[in-house]
Protein backbone atom coordinates (compact mmCIF):
# COMPACT_ATOMS: atom_id res chain seq x y z
CA UNK A 1 0.00 0.00 0.00
CA UNK A 2 1.27 3.16 -0.74
CA UNK A 3 0.91 5.16 2.74
CA UNK A 4 2.65 8.74 1.71
CA UNK A 5 0.18 11.45 3.09
CA UNK A 6 -0.52 14.71 1.29
CA UNK A 7 0.41 17.90 3.47
CA UNK A 8 -2.48 19.34 5.80
CA UNK A 9 -3.10 22.98 3.92
CA UNK A 10 -2.07 25.60 6.18
CA UNK A 11 -5.35 27.46 5.37
CA UNK A 12 -8.44 25.53 5.02
CA UNK A 13 -9.43 25.37 1.69
CA UNK A 14 -12.85 24.64 0.31
CA UNK A 15 -13.98 23.18 -3.42
CA UNK A 16 -16.66 25.34 -4.58
CA UNK A 17 -19.69 24.00 -6.90
CA UNK A 18 -19.63 24.61 -10.27
CA UNK A 19 -22.66 26.65 -10.74
CA UNK A 20 -20.88 29.29 -8.51
CA UNK A 21 -19.27 32.47 -9.83
CA UNK A 22 -16.39 31.65 -11.92
CA UNK A 23 -13.65 34.29 -12.61
CA UNK A 24 -12.72 32.36 -16.09
CA UNK A 25 -13.04 29.04 -17.58
CA UNK A 26 -9.07 27.07 -19.00
CA UNK A 27 -9.26 24.72 -22.01
CA UNK A 28 -6.58 23.53 -23.47
CA UNK A 29 -5.98 23.00 -27.52
CA UNK A 30 -5.90 19.38 -29.13
CA UNK A 31 -3.02 18.72 -31.32
CA UNK A 32 -2.81 15.19 -31.19
CA UNK A 33 -2.93 14.22 -35.20
CA UNK A 34 -1.27 10.81 -33.91
CA UNK A 35 -4.79 10.36 -31.72
CA UNK A 36 -7.44 11.66 -33.68
CA UNK A 37 -6.02 11.42 -37.32
CA UNK A 38 -7.94 13.11 -40.04
CA UNK A 39 -10.80 14.24 -37.20
CA UNK A 40 -8.14 16.76 -36.15
CA UNK A 41 -9.61 20.10 -37.81
CA UNK A 42 -12.99 18.99 -37.02
CA UNK A 43 -12.11 18.44 -33.38
CA UNK A 44 -9.89 21.93 -33.43
CA UNK A 45 -12.99 24.04 -34.89
CA UNK A 46 -15.54 22.63 -32.17
CA UNK A 47 -13.14 23.75 -29.84
CA UNK A 48 -12.83 27.24 -30.82
CA UNK A 49 -16.60 27.39 -31.23
CA UNK A 50 -16.97 26.14 -27.42
CA UNK A 51 -14.51 28.64 -26.30
CA UNK A 52 -16.34 31.33 -28.18
CA UNK A 53 -19.66 30.31 -26.47
CA UNK A 54 -18.43 30.03 -23.15
CA UNK A 55 -16.56 33.78 -23.97
CA UNK A 56 -20.05 35.22 -24.40
CA UNK A 57 -20.34 34.71 -20.86
CA UNK A 58 -17.00 34.57 -18.61
CA UNK A 59 -13.47 35.07 -19.60
CA UNK A 60 -11.57 31.77 -21.36
CA UNK A 61 -7.91 30.85 -21.00
CA UNK A 62 -6.68 28.15 -23.93
CA UNK A 63 -3.88 26.70 -22.84
CA UNK A 64 -1.72 25.70 -26.01
CA UNK A 65 1.42 23.56 -26.85
CA UNK A 66 4.21 26.14 -27.31
CA UNK A 67 4.39 24.63 -30.70
CA UNK A 68 0.93 24.56 -31.40
CA UNK A 69 0.09 28.25 -29.92
CA UNK A 70 0.08 29.93 -33.52
CA UNK A 71 -2.50 27.39 -35.10
CA UNK A 72 -4.53 27.60 -32.18
CA UNK A 73 -4.43 31.37 -32.02
CA UNK A 74 -5.20 31.62 -36.22
CA UNK A 75 -8.39 29.63 -34.95
CA UNK A 76 -9.56 31.14 -31.67
CA UNK A 77 -9.19 34.90 -33.46
CA UNK A 78 -9.84 37.56 -30.77
CA UNK A 79 -10.98 37.73 -27.37
CA UNK A 80 -9.40 34.10 -26.09
CA UNK A 81 -6.00 34.23 -24.42
CA UNK A 82 -3.53 31.39 -25.36
CA UNK A 83 -1.66 30.13 -22.60
CA UNK A 84 1.83 28.35 -23.88
CA UNK A 85 2.42 25.66 -21.43
CA UNK A 86 3.45 21.56 -22.81
CA UNK A 87 0.77 19.47 -22.92
CA UNK A 88 0.22 16.09 -24.13
CA UNK A 89 -3.30 15.87 -24.70
CA UNK A 90 -6.56 18.42 -24.90
CA UNK A 91 -8.52 17.42 -21.96
CA UNK A 92 -8.37 19.98 -19.34
CA UNK A 93 -10.75 18.61 -17.21
CA UNK A 94 -8.97 15.47 -16.12
CA UNK A 95 -5.36 16.76 -16.39
CA UNK A 96 -6.21 20.43 -14.85
CA UNK A 97 -6.11 21.36 -11.67
CA UNK A 98 -9.33 21.37 -8.95
CA UNK A 99 -9.44 24.79 -8.27
CA UNK A 100 -10.02 25.59 -3.93
CA UNK A 101 -11.10 28.54 -2.48
CA UNK A 102 -9.17 29.27 0.58
CA UNK A 103 -11.13 30.44 3.63
CA UNK A 104 -9.39 34.10 3.60
CA UNK A 105 -10.65 34.70 -0.43
CA UNK A 106 -7.44 32.99 -1.74
CA UNK A 107 -7.59 30.96 -5.17
CA UNK A 108 -5.51 27.44 -4.93
CA UNK A 109 -6.23 24.62 -6.08
CA UNK A 110 -5.21 20.36 -6.33
CA UNK A 111 -2.88 19.02 -8.22
CA UNK A 112 -3.74 14.95 -8.40
CA UNK A 113 -1.17 12.06 -10.16
CA UNK A 114 -2.49 12.03 -13.53
CA UNK A 115 -1.84 8.52 -15.70
CA UNK A 116 -4.04 9.46 -18.52
CA UNK A 117 -6.86 7.42 -17.34
CA UNK A 118 -4.64 4.51 -15.91
CA UNK A 119 -2.08 4.28 -18.62
CA UNK A 120 -4.40 4.51 -21.83
CA UNK A 121 -2.56 6.98 -23.84
CA UNK A 122 1.25 7.66 -23.88
CA UNK A 123 2.80 9.85 -23.29
CA UNK A 124 1.43 11.49 -20.39
CA UNK A 125 3.86 13.40 -18.19
CA UNK A 126 3.40 16.87 -19.45
CA UNK A 127 -0.29 16.44 -18.77
CA UNK A 128 0.71 15.37 -15.20
CA UNK A 129 2.48 18.49 -14.53
CA UNK A 130 -0.41 21.00 -16.08
CA UNK A 131 -2.30 21.47 -13.08
CA UNK A 132 0.53 22.75 -11.14
CA UNK A 133 1.74 25.15 -14.09
CA UNK A 134 -1.59 26.28 -14.65
CA UNK A 135 -1.92 27.45 -10.67
CA UNK A 136 1.67 28.82 -10.58
CA UNK A 137 0.03 30.75 -13.77
CA UNK A 138 -2.00 31.93 -11.61
CA UNK A 139 -0.32 32.29 -8.41
CA UNK A 140 -2.52 30.31 -6.61
CA UNK A 141 -1.72 27.64 -3.75
CA UNK A 142 -1.19 24.62 -4.78
CA UNK A 143 -2.30 21.54 -2.98
CA UNK A 144 -0.14 18.53 -4.44
CA UNK A 145 -2.11 14.61 -4.14
CA UNK A 146 -0.38 11.17 -3.81
CA UNK A 147 -3.51 9.65 -6.18
CA UNK A 148 -4.45 9.38 -9.26
CA UNK A 149 -7.83 11.09 -9.84
CA UNK A 150 -9.24 13.29 -12.73
CA UNK A 151 -11.51 15.77 -12.32
CA UNK A 152 -14.24 14.07 -13.91
CA UNK A 153 -14.67 11.75 -11.26
CA UNK A 154 -15.62 14.86 -8.87
CA UNK A 155 -18.72 16.34 -8.68
CA UNK A 156 -19.23 18.61 -5.95
CA UNK A 157 -21.68 20.77 -3.99
CA UNK A 158 -20.26 23.26 -2.47
CA UNK A 159 -21.47 22.41 0.85
CA UNK A 160 -19.40 19.19 1.64
CA UNK A 161 -20.45 16.58 -0.04
CA UNK A 162 -18.80 14.72 -3.40
CA UNK A 163 -20.49 12.44 -5.52
CA UNK A 164 -17.93 10.01 -7.16
CA UNK A 165 -17.71 6.86 -8.98
CA UNK A 166 -15.92 3.29 -7.66
CA UNK A 167 -15.63 2.20 -11.14
CA UNK A 168 -12.95 5.06 -12.18
CA UNK A 169 -11.60 6.26 -8.81
CA UNK A 170 -10.88 2.69 -7.18
CA UNK A 171 -9.63 1.03 -10.60
CA UNK A 172 -6.69 -0.86 -9.87
CA UNK A 173 -5.03 0.94 -13.33
CA UNK A 174 -5.54 4.41 -11.12
CA UNK A 175 -4.42 3.45 -7.23
CA UNK A 176 -3.57 -0.20 -6.84
CA UNK A 177 -2.83 -1.32 -3.79
CA UNK A 178 -5.26 1.91 -1.54
CA UNK A 179 -8.56 0.59 0.20
CA UNK A 180 -11.30 2.75 -0.07
CA UNK A 181 -10.99 4.45 2.99
CA UNK A 182 -7.84 5.99 1.96
CA UNK A 183 -9.06 7.16 -1.82
CA UNK A 184 -11.96 8.33 0.39
CA UNK A 185 -9.81 10.12 3.50
CA UNK A 186 -7.57 11.75 0.83
CA UNK A 187 -10.47 13.20 -1.20
CA UNK A 188 -11.64 14.51 1.73
CA UNK A 189 -8.62 16.36 3.23
CA UNK A 190 -7.61 17.48 -0.66
CA UNK A 191 -10.96 19.52 -1.20
CA UNK A 192 -12.40 20.05 1.69
CA UNK A 193 -15.27 18.14 2.12
CA UNK A 194 -17.15 16.17 4.89
CA UNK A 195 -18.42 13.48 3.05
CA UNK A 196 -18.58 11.15 -0.14
CA UNK A 197 -21.29 9.48 -1.90
CA UNK A 198 -20.35 6.47 -3.82
CA UNK A 199 -21.94 5.21 -6.96
CA UNK A 200 -20.76 2.14 -8.09
CA UNK A 201 -20.17 3.79 -11.70
CA UNK A 202 -19.88 2.02 -15.28
CA UNK A 203 -17.91 -0.59 -16.44
CA UNK A 204 -18.42 -0.59 -19.46
CA UNK A 205 -16.94 2.45 -20.11
CA UNK A 206 -13.61 1.96 -21.87
CA UNK A 207 -12.52 5.36 -21.93
CA UNK A 208 -12.60 6.92 -18.38
CA UNK A 209 -13.83 3.88 -16.61
CA UNK A 210 -17.08 5.32 -15.46
CA UNK A 211 -16.73 9.20 -14.33
CA UNK A 212 -19.12 10.67 -12.83
CA UNK A 213 -19.77 13.54 -14.92
CA UNK A 214 -20.77 11.36 -17.52
CA UNK A 215 -23.87 10.92 -15.84
CA UNK A 216 -24.73 13.33 -13.01
CA UNK A 217 -24.36 16.80 -12.04
CA UNK A 218 -24.57 19.35 -8.83
CA UNK A 219 -27.42 21.66 -9.78
CA UNK A 220 -27.38 23.02 -6.01
CA UNK A 221 -26.70 21.81 -2.84
CA UNK A 222 -29.29 18.68 -2.17
CA UNK A 223 -30.16 19.16 -6.15
CA UNK A 224 -29.32 16.90 -9.22
CA UNK A 225 -29.03 16.34 -12.44
CA UNK A 226 -29.32 12.72 -13.95
CA UNK A 227 -29.31 11.02 -17.05
CA UNK A 228 -31.53 8.15 -17.65
CA UNK A 229 -32.20 6.32 -20.87
CA UNK A 230 -35.80 5.43 -21.82
CA UNK A 231 -34.77 2.15 -23.16
CA UNK A 232 -35.77 -0.20 -20.44
CA UNK A 233 -33.87 -2.80 -22.75
CA UNK A 234 -30.53 -0.18 -22.96
CA UNK A 235 -27.81 -2.11 -21.10
CA UNK A 236 -26.24 1.90 -20.33
CA UNK A 237 -29.94 2.85 -18.67
CA UNK A 238 -29.64 -0.06 -16.89
CA UNK A 239 -26.24 0.80 -15.56
CA UNK A 240 -27.70 4.83 -15.00
CA UNK A 241 -30.75 3.12 -13.40
CA UNK A 242 -28.60 1.45 -11.04
CA UNK A 243 -26.21 3.95 -10.17
CA UNK A 244 -29.49 6.61 -9.54
CA UNK A 245 -30.71 3.99 -7.27
CA UNK A 246 -27.11 3.92 -5.51
CA UNK A 247 -27.61 7.97 -5.04
CA UNK A 248 -31.01 7.36 -4.06
CA UNK A 249 -30.50 5.17 -0.95
CA UNK A 250 -28.00 8.05 0.65
CA UNK A 251 -27.83 11.18 1.42
CA UNK A 252 -25.52 14.29 1.36
CA UNK A 253 -23.43 15.90 4.12
CA UNK A 254 -25.87 17.73 5.44
CA UNK A 255 -28.73 14.43 5.82
CA UNK A 256 -30.49 15.64 2.42
CA UNK A 257 -32.13 13.35 0.46
CA UNK A 258 -31.11 14.29 -2.72
CA UNK A 259 -34.47 15.86 -5.21
CA UNK A 260 -33.31 14.73 -8.96
CA UNK A 261 -33.87 16.07 -12.10
CA UNK A 262 -33.90 13.70 -14.96
CA UNK A 263 -31.80 14.70 -17.91
CA UNK A 264 -31.83 12.13 -21.07
CA UNK A 265 -28.77 10.92 -22.76
CA UNK A 266 -28.40 10.86 -26.69
CA UNK A 267 -30.26 7.56 -27.09
CA UNK A 268 -31.31 8.31 -30.16
CA UNK A 269 -27.69 9.81 -31.90
CA UNK A 270 -25.85 6.11 -32.90
CA UNK A 271 -22.44 6.13 -31.75
CA UNK A 272 -19.34 5.99 -34.17
CA UNK A 273 -16.64 4.93 -31.61
CA UNK A 274 -16.41 2.21 -28.95
CA UNK A 275 -15.51 5.22 -26.49
CA UNK A 276 -18.67 8.14 -28.01
CA UNK A 277 -20.05 9.98 -25.37
CA UNK A 278 -23.94 10.21 -25.78
CA UNK A 279 -24.11 12.87 -22.28
CA UNK A 280 -25.90 15.94 -22.76
CA UNK A 281 -25.08 16.55 -18.88
CA UNK A 282 -21.25 16.20 -19.83
CA UNK A 283 -22.35 20.68 -20.30
CA UNK A 284 -20.43 23.38 -18.82
CA UNK A 285 -21.77 25.75 -16.73
CA UNK A 286 -20.69 29.64 -16.75
CA UNK A 287 -21.59 32.69 -15.03
CA UNK A 288 -24.86 32.78 -16.17
CA UNK A 289 -25.56 30.36 -18.70
CA UNK A 290 -25.06 26.52 -19.67
CA UNK A 291 -23.00 25.75 -22.71
CA UNK A 292 -24.08 21.95 -23.61
CA UNK A 293 -23.80 19.96 -26.25
CA UNK A 294 -26.31 19.27 -29.14
CA UNK A 295 -27.01 16.41 -31.59
CA UNK A 296 -29.40 17.58 -33.73
CA UNK A 297 -31.99 14.79 -32.46
CA UNK A 298 -35.06 14.54 -30.54
CA UNK A 299 -33.85 13.79 -27.57
CA UNK A 300 -31.24 17.06 -27.98
CA UNK A 301 -34.74 19.31 -27.61
CA UNK A 302 -35.50 17.59 -24.39
CA UNK A 303 -31.95 17.37 -22.88
CA UNK A 304 -32.18 21.24 -23.56
CA UNK A 305 -35.72 21.32 -21.69
CA UNK A 306 -34.60 19.62 -18.54
CA UNK A 307 -31.56 21.87 -18.18
CA UNK A 308 -33.72 25.13 -18.48
CA UNK A 309 -35.63 23.46 -15.85
CA UNK A 310 -32.73 23.00 -13.62
CA UNK A 311 -31.36 26.22 -13.83
CA UNK A 312 -33.92 28.85 -14.98
CA UNK A 313 -31.90 31.40 -14.57
CA UNK A 314 -29.71 31.11 -17.13
CA UNK A 315 -29.17 31.44 -21.07
CA UNK A 316 -28.73 28.09 -22.77
CA UNK A 317 -26.04 27.92 -25.87
CA UNK A 318 -25.78 24.74 -27.82
CA UNK A 319 -22.44 23.94 -29.28
CA UNK A 320 -22.31 20.73 -32.26
CA UNK A 321 -19.17 19.27 -30.42
CA UNK A 322 -19.95 15.91 -33.13
CA UNK A 323 -16.26 16.05 -33.86
CA UNK A 324 -15.21 15.84 -29.85
CA UNK A 325 -17.39 13.01 -28.73
CA UNK A 326 -15.90 9.99 -30.37
CA UNK A 327 -12.72 10.27 -28.37
CA UNK A 328 -14.84 10.03 -25.09
CA UNK A 329 -16.16 13.34 -23.68
CA UNK A 330 -17.93 16.49 -24.38
CA UNK A 331 -17.82 19.96 -23.00
CA UNK A 332 -17.38 19.48 -19.58
CA UNK A 333 -14.34 17.27 -20.10
CA UNK A 334 -12.82 19.88 -21.97
CA UNK A 335 -13.15 22.63 -19.96
CA UNK A 336 -12.28 23.73 -16.22
CA UNK A 337 -13.81 26.42 -14.54
CA UNK A 338 -11.93 28.64 -12.37
CA UNK A 339 -13.83 30.20 -9.04
CA UNK A 340 -14.19 33.95 -8.45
Amino acid sequence: MDTRVSPQPQVKLRRPGEFEPHAKTWMAWPHRKDLYGDRLPAMQRAYADVAHAIAGFEPVNMVAHPQHAADARAYLGEGIEVVEIPIDDCWIRDSGPTFLKRADGGLAGVSWRFNAWGGKHTPFDADDALAGRVLAHEGAEIAKSFIHCEGGSLACDGDGTLIATETSLLHPNRNPGLSKAWVEQELLRMLGLEKVVWLPGDPLDLETDGHVDGMCCFVRPGVVMFEYNPDPTDLHGRILADNLAALRSQTDARGRSFEVIPIPEAYDVEATSEIFARSYINFALTNGGVVMPTFGRASSEEAKAAVAIAFPDRRIVTVDVGAVVPAGGAIHCITQEQPL
